[in-house]
């Protein structure tokens, strides 16, 4: 019972931040520029959630409690999901939706890319993330499992070469994901099979 209320609470408080980001667009209380908004929002979302997603396996570790485990593929999916928004508001309100306007971006623009390249790594772990995925693949669902740790660089990466001068929050996520790696390493690659 208590497992169910936490896993609940997890759900809608991943929801809210996209609930609020939906009544300020519908009640015009997104500021003056309504797309960078949307834009930064939904972004820094993305990368927080991949960061506790990351976060989950050193928790079980450290307290001992199993069912942590079961918040990670909600997290992962949340985190895909305003990846989701983040990459379509993008093609929205910069691009219009043009595939020759996107190309010119991802050649000219390496936040763009390396964005991009996050967002694509995400696609085959959201895709995979059910039970029957898991069966399906065995061994190998947790070989696929660890493009997170690539993807996540890559979203610092995208973050950082954004900011520009402003480096402060961009740095924090970098160390913040280098710790929630370098965790893992000292564990020993070979044995890390757990995201």
């Amino acid at each position: 019972m208590r497992e169910r209320f936490i896993r609940l609470s997890v759900f809608l408080l991943c929801l809210t931040p996209f609930s609020i980001l939906l009544w300020q667009a519908v009640f015009g209380g997104l500021g003056p520029d309504p797309a960078k908004t949307l834009m930064l929002q939904t972004g820094e979302w993305s990368l927080r959630l991949l960061a506790i997603t990351l976060l989950v396996s050193p928790l079980r570790q450290w307290t001992g409690q199993a069912w942590i485990m079961r918040l990670r593929r909600m997290l992962g999916l949340y985190a895909f999901f305003y990846a989701c928004v983040h990459l379509l508001a993008f093609g929205h309100f910069y691009l219009g939706w043009s595939g020759a306007i996107l190309l010119e971006e991802l050649a000219e623009r390496p936040y763009i890319t390396v964005g991009f390249a996050a967002w694509v790594l995400l696609l085959p772990l959201a895709f995979t993330s059910t039970r029957g995925w898991q069966r399906r693949l065995r061994r190998n669902w947790q070989r696929l499992h660890r493009l997170i740790y690539p993807a996540a660089v890559l979203a610092c990466l995208h973050l950082m070469w954004q900011a520009r001068s402003d480096l402060g929050e961009a740095l924090f996520y970098i160390g913040v994901v280098a710790l929630l790696l370098a965790w893992r390493v000292r564990r020993g690659w070979p044995q890390v099979t757990k995201v």
